[in-house]
C-alpha cells in the first residue's frame, strides 16, 4: 500500500509543478528590497543630505529602468517618475491609490491628517481647510501677514551687519502660522510651541525605529507635547466661541470649529489637531526655504557683477526687475501703511521669480502613495499594500519640457499655459494641488517686498546646499546686509 501511494505521489509531482508554472504570477518591477525595515532608506537619506539624491535616482533608473522596487522607510515601494507618473498620481480619482506618507510622518503628524485620508474623508477635510486657505478668505489677512513680516525684520534684521537667512525665515514662517492659523500672538503659548516643533520636524523623514536617542523617538515625544498644547488651544477657542460668538474666520482653528452640518461639527477634534500639525509642518519649511532661495538668487551688486562676468546675465534682470516692481508698490504707500490684496496682485514678475526658484529647488523632493489593489503600471504590477514613491524634480529638470533647465529664467512662466500639464508640480497638481498654495504665495511675496526694498546684501557663504530632507543652504545662507533707501 505504501509503495502504491509513493508511486502515485511521484506521478503527481510533475503535474503539480506544471500547474504551478502555468499559474499567473505578479510581475513586480525589477530591483531589490534590501535589508528588512531599513532597506535602501539610509542610502537614500545619505544622498539627500549630500545633495546627490537626483543622481541616486538616476543611478537606479540606469540600473533597473524607469520603474523599480525598493524598500524605504520600512515598506516595500515602487519608484516612478516623469510626466506620466505625475498624472498617474495626481489625476487618479479612484480608490486604487490612496494618500499615505511614510510611517514616521503618519505617526508624528497623526493618522487623521489630510495626507493620510482618501475618498469622502479626504474631500471633507480638504474642503474645510480650503474654506480658510482660499484666496477669497486670505485676502483679508494680508495686513496681518504684513505686520508679522515688519515686526520680524525690525527685531532680527534692522541694524544687523550679518544674518543667517534660513533660521530667521523659519522663525518668521512659524510666527505667521501661529498668528494667522492658530490666533496666537507673541507670548507664552507661542514660545511653548517653538522648541518642540523644531525637534518634531527633524524626525518627520526618518527611519521609523522607535529606540531611545533616535530622531524618530524624539519626534514622537515632541508630537505628543504639541498635540496636548493644541488641545488646550482648541479648548480655549471653543470657550471663546460659545461665550463671545467669536468671528468664525479669525484664524484657522476658529474657522474649523465653527463649521457645522446637520447639527454636527464637520471635523472632529482629532482631525482639527492632526491637520493643524500638518499645516504647521507644510507651511513652515516650504515657505521659509522658498524665501531663502530667492534671497540666494537675488544677490547684491557685487554678486550680480560676478554673475555677469561668468556669463549669467539673467541674474541682473531678475534682481532689477523684481526690485523695480517692488519699489513701484512701495512708493505708493504712506509711512506705516500695510500692503493690500491689490498690491499682491501687482507682484507678477516677483512671483515668476518664485516659480522659477521652485522649479530649480523644489522644497519637496517627492511623495508617497499606497496601492490598495494590485495596479498595472508601465508593464508591471504594483502589488496591493505597497508604497508608490514619485519624484518631483525629474520633470522640472527635463530639457524636453524646460529648455536649458540649469538656466534660471523666470520668463518660462510668462505664459503658464505653455507648460505641459503635470510637469511643474512643486505644489502637486490637478485636483490634489496643495490647499496651502495661496497662503505660501502671499507670505512669500510680502516677505520679499520688504526685504528687497529695505536691504541689499551679498553672500558670505558658498552656493552649496544639501537636503535634510528639504534644501538647506550652506551655513544657513550667511549674508552681509546693507540698508537700502528708496530713490
Amino acid at each position: 500500500m505504501a509503495s502504491v501511494l509513493l508511486v502515485a505521489l511521484l506521478l503527481l509531482i510533475p503535474i503539480i509543478f506544471l500547474l504551478k508554472r502555468t499559474k499567473p504570477s505578479k510581475r513586480v518591477p525589477p530591483g531589490t528590497l534590501g535589508i528588512p525595515i531599513i532597506g535602501q532608506s539610509l542610502g537614500f537619506l545619505r544622498a539627500m543630505r549630500s545633495n546627490t539624491a537626483e543622481k541616486w535616482i538616476e543611478d537606479r533608473i540606469n540600473k533597473y529602468g524607469p520603474i523599480s522596487k525598493l524598500n524605504i522607510f520600512g515598506k516595500p515601494t515602487v519608484l516612478i517618475h516623469g510626466q506620466a507618473a505625475n498624472k498617474f498620481i495626481f489625476a487618479n480619482s479612484g480608490n486604487n491609490i490612496v494618500n499615505q506618507q511614510t510611517k514616521s510622518t503618519k505617526m508624528i503628524l497623526g493618522e487623521r491628517n489630510l495626507l493620510e485620508l482618501s475618498g469622502k474623508d479626504h474631500s471633507r477635510v480638504r474642503g474645510a481647510l480650503v474654506s480658510f486657505l482660499k484666496p477669497e478668505s486670505l485676502r483679508h489677512y494680508v495686513g496681518k501677514i504684513d505686520e508679522e513680516v515688519r515686526s520680524h525684520l525690525q527685531m532680527h534684521w534692522e541694524g544687523k551687519q550679518q544674518v543667517k537667512v534660513l533660521p530667521l525665515m523659519k522663525t518668521l514662517t512659524f510666527n505667521i502660522i501661529c498668528s494667522l492659523l492658530f490666533g496666537l500672538e507673541s507670548g507664552k503659548q507661542r514660545d511653548q510651541l517653538m522648541n518642540p516643533f523644531r525637534a518634531l520636524i527633524k524626525g518627520v523623514w526618518s527611519v521609523p525605529i522607535n529606540a531611545p536617542f533616535t530622531s524618530y523617538n524624539r519626534s514622537l515625544r515632541e508630537s505628543t507635547r504639541i498635540q496636548n498644547l493644541l488641545k488646550e488651544i482648541v479648548r480655549q477657542k471653543k470657550v471663546e466661541h460659545e461665550k463671545n460668538g467669536a468671528k468664525s474666520r479669525q484664524d484657522l482653528i476658529s474657522c474649523l470649529l465653527s463649521m457645522v452640518e446637520d447639527g454636527k461639527q464637520v471635523l472632529t477634534e482629532k482631525e482639527i489637531i492632526h491637520n493643524a500639525m500638518l499645516v504647521m509642518v507644510a507651511g513652515h519649511d516650504t515657505s521659509a526655504i522658498l524665501i531663502t532661495f530667492i534671497i540666494r538668487l537675488l544677490a547684491n551688486d557685487q554678486d550680480i557683477c560676478a554673475a555677469v562676468l561668468q556669463g549669467r546675465e539673467i541674474y541682473v534682470f531678475d534682481y532689477m526687475f523684481a526690485l523695480a516692481e517692488q519699489e513701484e508698490i512701495a512708493k505708493g504707500k504712506v509711512l506705516g501703511e500695510t500692503l493690500t490684496w491689490q498690491d499682491i496682485s501687482k507682484m507678477k514678475y516677483t512671483w515668476r521669480v518664485a516659480m522659477e526658484t521652485l522649479r530649480k529647488f523644489p522644497p519637496i523632493f517627492g511623495g508617497i502613495r499606497k496601492a490598495t489593489t494590485d495596479i498595472e503600471y508601465g508593464g508591471y504590477i504594483i502589488p496591493k499594500g505597497w508604497q508608490i514613491f514619485w519624484v518631483t524634480s525629474m520633470t522640472h529638470m527635463d530639457n524636453k519640457i524646460f529648455p536649458e533647465p540649469s538656466k534660471f529664467d523666470p520668463s518660462r512662466f510668462e505664459n503658464q499655459a505653455s507648460t505641459p500639464p503635470y510637469c511643474y508640480v512643486p505644489f502637486g497638481g490637478g485636483a490634489r494641488i496643495c490647499p496651502g498654495y495661496e497662503f505660501a504665495k502671499i507670505e512669500t511675496l510680502v516677505a520679499i517686498h520688504y526685504l528687497v526694498t529695505k536691504f541689499s546684501w551679498k553672500l558670505l557663504s558658498d552656493n552649496s546646499f544639501s537636503r535634510d530632507p528639504m534644501p538647506t543652504p550652506s551655513q544657513g545662507l550667511l549674508i552681509e546686509l546693507c540698508p537700502r533707501k528708496l530713490s
